[in-house]
């Protein structure tokens, strides 16, 4: 019962948060990418993950952290964002981060020119009332590509060792 719960609603939950979190004030919690990165290890124990497979998985995180700080330097995503996708590539491991990487790009990309394209257009006054609505919609706002991110990783996830395990 405690796997099928840790399985089931840990990560998916978290990733719900981090879009909406994201995209309702443009920042993604410390804390749940803390959170995401403890309950991978909890939820590792309780399906019996190898200790070779969880150094694996923790190899993928670093990759993707480096690479994601890199990205967060030159200014092309948000140190949120770059903390959510380290946490995320450690519950999907290497076998399934390029899947993640190749549909977190895609959804990034078009959410990117959804809202580039919404920008150009005035906003209707109940709409510009909501401060979380005028601020996206502002042209200095960035991307909350946080969304991008959760959406691949619950799209992959499915897939992974974990929802495996409670086959």
């Amino acid at each position: 019962m405690v796997l099928e719960l840790a399985v089931l609603l840990l990560f998916p939950a978290a990733m719900a948060y981090a879009a909406t979190s994201d995209l309702v004030s443009m920042t993604i919690s410390n804390r749940l990418s803390l959170a995401l990165a403890v309950s991978f290890f909890l939820v590792a124990f309780l399906i019996g993950m190898p200790l070779m497979d969880i150094g694996r998985h923790v190899l993928a995180s670093l990759v993707v952290l480096v690479a994601a700080f890199f990205c967060f330097a030159r200014g092309w995503i948000g140190g949120g964002d770059a903390k959510l996708a380290a946490a995320t590539a450690l519950w999907l491991g290497f076998v399934h981060l390029m899947d993640y990487l190749l549909i977190a790009s895609f959804a990034g990309g078009v959410l990117t020119l959804a809202l580039l394209y919404a920008r150009k257009f005035p906003l209707p006054a109940p709409l510009a009332r909501q401060a979380w609505i005028a601020r996206l919609h502002h042209v200095d706002t960035g991307i909350p590509y946080g969304i991008a991110l959760a959406m691949a990783g619950l799209f992959v996830y499915p897939e992974t060792v974990f929802m495996r395990a409670l086959a």
